[in-house]
């Protein structure tokens, strides 16, 4: 079952950035977006479900995605995204979108 919310995806517009890369974020929360993380649920052509994802603003989100030049060792990338994508949900949580029982 694909998880698709439209209010999560909309939910980023106006947030401050939680990738938030050192020398990379522009901080402005003009240009963030839900950026999708990779996870299992990712297939080719698909994009992960919507809440493996994260509040990104436009530099960071080209840079985790590779459109930006530089590279930086794969488990700082994967320590960002999984700080982004906890930092995301604790705003879910925190603005009602993602309810804990």
């Amino acid at each position: 079952m694909k998880i698709v919310s439209k209010k999560l995806r909309n939910s980023a517009r106006g947030q401050d950035c939680t990738l938030n890369i050192a020398g990379v974020c522009n901080y402005n929360p003009e240009t963030v977006v839900l950026a999708h993380l990779p996870d299992e649920s990712k297939g080719m052509g698909t994009k992960a479900d919507d809440i493996s994802a994260c509040f990104a603003c436009s530099a960071c989100h080209d840079y985790i995605d590779g459109r930006a030049g530089g590279k930086m060792a794969l488990q700082d990338t994967e320590w960002y995204m999984r700080r982004a994508m906890v930092r995301t949900w604790r705003v879910w949580v925190e603005s009602k979108l993602l309810l804990i029982k």
